[in-house]
Order: C-alpha cells, then sequence, then structure tokens
C-alpha cells in the first residue's frame, strides 16, 4: 500500500475510534508505520490529512450505501436491505461520527464531506420514494424528503442508542420500526 494511502487509512481508523482531537499526528504515524517527513511530504498537516480521510470515509460509506440503494427489488426493498445491511452497529458510523465532533463542525473543510454525505443519502432515500410513488408501491400521503430524513435519522440515531446501551438490538429496534411506518404507507 502506497505510504500516502496507509496514512490515510490510519487517519479515517483513528478518527473512527478517538475523534479529531484524540488523533495526533504521533498516533497516525505510529498506526500507519510512516514517519514524520513522509506524513508532512504528502499532506500539510493533521487538517489536511482529515480532510483527506473523512472525504475517504464519505465516497466508502456513499458506494456502500448505493450498493443497497440501486440493488434488485422494489423502492421499499432496496430501501430495507439499506437499513438491514450489516454493520459494525456498536462502534457507530464513520461520518455520523464525525457530525457530532465539535471540531469537525467548526472547520467547514472538514465538516463539507459530512454535510455532503448527509445530503446525498438524504436525496437518494428520496428519490427511492418517489420512485416507489410513482410506481405505485408506496402511497402519495408521505412526503419523500421528510420520510428521507427520517429513515436516515433512524439509522443514526440508532448508532447512538445501541452504543449507550452496549447491544445492537437499539439499532435493529429502531430499523424494525422505521420499516414499519413505511410499510404503512405502502399503497394497497
Amino acid at each position: 500500500m502506497a505510504t500516502q494511502d496507509r496514512l490515510i487509512e490510519s487517519t479515517q481508523e483513528l478518527l473512527w475510534e478517538r475523534g479529531y482531537v484524540g488523533t495526533s499526528p504521533k498516533a497516525i504515524q505510529q498506526r500507519s508505520g510512516v514517519g514524520q517527513g513522509s506524513m508532512y511530504h504528502h499532506f500539510t498537516g493533521k487538517p489536511d490529512l482529515a480532510a483527506a480521510a473523512l472525504r475517504r470515509s464519505a465516497e466508502q460509506m456513499r458506494a456502500v450505501a448505493e450498493a443497497d440503494l440501486a440493488g434488485p427489488g422494489t423502492a421499499f426493498e432496496r430501501i430495507a436491505a439499506y437499513l438491514h445491511r450489516e454493520r459494525d452497529v456498536l462502534r457507530g458510523c464513520r461520518i455520523g461520527r464525525m457530525a457530532q465532533d465539535p471540531d469537525v463542525v467548526a472547520d467547514p473543510q472538514l465538516r463539507a464531506p459530512v454535510e455532503e454525505t448527509f445530503d446525498w443519502l438524504r436525496g437518494r432515500i428520496a428519490g427511492l420514494i418517489a420512485e416507489g410513488q410513482a410506481a405505485g408501491e408506496l402511497g402519495a400521503a408521505a412526503d419523500p424528503a421528510d420520510t428521507a430524513a427520517a429513515v436516515v435519522a433512524v439509522v443514526q440515531g440508532g448508532y447512538v442508542l445501541a452504543r449507550a446501551a452496549d447491544s445492537a438490538e437499539p439499532f435493529e429496534q429502531a430499523v424494525r420500526g422505521a420499516l414499519g411506518l413505511l410499510a404503512a404507507h405502502r399503497a394497497d
């Protein structure tokens, strides 16, 4: 693996585990096995490297979500596939956890991949809901944008509840509830 990729991958993991403040250049160097000179050859500093790591995490999250959302089946089945996909629930969401980090939220460069990813996800799910409505699968009563925002909030809130309980069950319960609510809007 190239030095730059090792640095980015190590930073992704450390940001997920420790947050921005807890991710020191020294920790990045130790995790990646890369020296200080090489680190600063590729990146101007910690903010630049963290931004690259957040962009990569965002790209990876979008790719994984898109695989479910673009898969086979009805709109409802694809949303269900996204909600039911295997996740490391107790670790939380790589991107969602960054939205809770005050240093990330305060820095427009660091916040941008987080904001863009959630905007994309809400838009992608809203599009699926509208597709389901157009196909007569879902009733027209539910607003696609509002419903998509609720689905994304269920996932992110489910992570928080699971971490608080040290159990995946609250996440699974939230998913079941969201799918039950979405199923209630199925066209008959």
